[in-house]
């Protein structure tokens, strides 16, 4: 493995153990695919670093434990955006 690939899934490592962001909002910071900032986090840093490996498979298995509630926040958060939305459009169309 590459030196820049080792140096790249510390980063990640750290990164995800300091802000305990789920893996897409890594990959959205740091400019990598999800498929790079996965594959990184999930194979490669065992090979790099078992300890800060063992870590973030424990974050990573805590955001796979809720992401079942995320994704039901993300649609209730959808459809109310989606009931305001019509609400005001209703608003306006009576007030002409």
């Amino acid at each position: 493995m590459h030196e820049h690939i080792r140096h790249r899934c510390v980063k990640l490592g750290q990164l995800l153990l300091e802000t305990g962001e789920t893996v897409r909002a890594i990959a959205k910071m740091t400019g990598y695919s999800k498929s790079t900032v996965h594959k990184d986090l999930t194979e490669r840093l065992e090979k790099v670093n078992e300890a800060l490996s063992a870590e973030v498979k424990e974050v990573l298995a805590y955001h796979k434990s809720v992401r079942h509630l995320r994704g039901g926040e993300a649609t209730r958060k959808k459809w109310q955006h989606k009931l305001q939305s019509d609400q005001q459009i209703q608003m306006d169309k009576e007030a002409f």
